[in-house]
């Protein structure tokens, strides 16, 4: 179908353009750099003959492949992101090519001892005697989700070119900042025009998900009295000491590195402090959405009884909601699941349906009109140095992508 060559190629010239996001930045998009690649996507598309092309003011990008049959099908979408994410760098990325992986360690950087071993990644052996794209060991590779946009435009390319698979209206779309949480903010689910959709955004080949965690974020704002420690007694009040009663009152095994499925956790990934300040910044996540709301309440409650200890109001916590379960929203329409599903295993893929422990645009999306479950684009350790994608992953994704529109065509005609 694909040829693995073309697949590499295109994936390469995704990948060592630099989309960093920035999570400090208000601008849409909100690195300039962001728009290298958007602009490049943009004639791509252009190039191999998709039709109503656009770019907004925000690098939102958007095409369509016209329908090929005479009768009324749905119209359906596929969408990924073009931003890498700030967790780590995604400047200078020097992608590796490893032909027929042996199942052993690949060195990625044999100056800095820097070795991609499945004793450590067991996935890695899922993928022997197929080719891998690495890194070099000093950067993230863009894998998410520049993998999923080359498997879209592949699969448009590839309808292209065989007419004798038919197909509705498809629409793609392209987003930036997706991996600061707001790739779906100024999506305009309106002029996208698709009944539903999918993200290509999953990691292992197989991978079929609707559901994710609900998410929260929480700033929780310490404060001290500061006067000289020499004559500190009843006078002075440490907001670091504080700051660590808030974090071991709550669950020390309810935390990322403690929990898996379908358990949720409070995770503190930032601290900032000194005797007058300290703020602690958490992300709250929990598939069920009583427990979300639960694990809201305990924050606040653990506040207020800190205040009242302290006779005082020592700490101000703030919870903004991110995104919810997109669960609610797929199930009243769970065809749209059926049909990737068996899009699987019509191209030989064991469908892994299973829970997002995480977000994507989908969730969002989901909420703003666009049900939009989410499907494997090969990626595996995402955000860091040991980044990798199987080539052949890439060519099933892109073989997925095809089938769904030709299952659509086929099995859900508009009467």
């Amino acid at each position: 179908m694909i040829s693995k060559e073309d697949i590499i190629k295109r994936f390469i010239g995704y990948a060592t353009i630099d989309t960093e996001s920035d999570p400090n930045s208000n601008t849409t998009p909100s690195t300039k750099k962001q728009w290298d690649l958007a602009n490049k996507l943009a004639e791509e598309l252009k190039t191999i003959g998709m039709q109503d092309v656009s770019i907004d003011d925000n690098a939102y990008i958007m095409a369509t492949l016209p329908s090929n049959v005479d009768y009324k099908v749905p119209t359906i979408g596929f969408i990924s992101h073009f931003d890498t994410s700030p967790d780590f760098t995604g400047a200078n990325v020097n992608p590796q090519i490893v032909e027929n992986y042996h199942g052993g360690d690949i060195v990625l950087n044999k100056e800095q001892n820097i070795v991609l071993s499945p004793d450590y990644f067991e996935d890695l052996k899922l993928y022997i005697g197929q080719t891998l794209i690495t890194t070099d060991g000093t950067t993230l590779l863009g894998a998410d989700d520049k993998a999923g946009i080359c498997e879209i435009v592949s699969a448009m390319e590839y309808l292209i070119n065989h007419p004798e698979i038919k197909h509705g209206t498809i629409r793609i779309g392209f987003t930036p900042d997706e991996e600061i949480g707001r790739g779906a903010h100024k999506f305009d689910v309106e002029k996208f025009g698709a009944d539903w959709a999918y993200t290509m955004d999953g990691s292992q080949i197989g991978e079929l998900e609707y559901e994710n965690f609900n998410a929260a974020s929480a700033v929780v704002k310490v404060k001290g009295k500061i006067v000289h420690p020499g004559y500190a007694k009843g006078k002075m009040i440490n907001s670091m000491h504080i700051a660590t009663e808030f974090i071991n009152s709550l669950p020390r095994i309810e935390t990322p590195e403690h929990t898996e499925g379908y358990q949720g956790f409070f995770h503190l990934h930032d601290i900032v402090g000194n005797v007058e300040e300290t703020i602690l910044q958490y992300i709250i996540r929990d598939h069920d959405k009583d427990h979300f709301e639960a694990r809201k309440e305990v924050m606040q409650k653990l506040t207020n009884e800190l205040n009242t200890q302290y006779g005082r109001e020592v700490i101000i916590t703030e919870i903004k909601d991110q995104y919810y379960n997109m669960r609610e929203k797929i199930e009243p329409v769970i065809h749209i699941v059926d049909i990737a599903e068996e899009a699987m295993k019509q191209v030989g893929i064991t469908p892994l349906i299973k829970a997002i422990r995480g977000g994507t645009d989908g969730s969002q999306l989901s909420y703003m009109g666009l049900p939009c479950p989410n499907i494997f684009a090969g990626g595996h350790n995402f955000h860091g140095r040991y980044e990798y994608v199987p080539v052949e992953s890439m060519i099933k994704a892109t073989e997925v992508i095809c089938k769904i529109t030709e299952l659509t065509a086929t099995s859900a005609k508009v009467e």
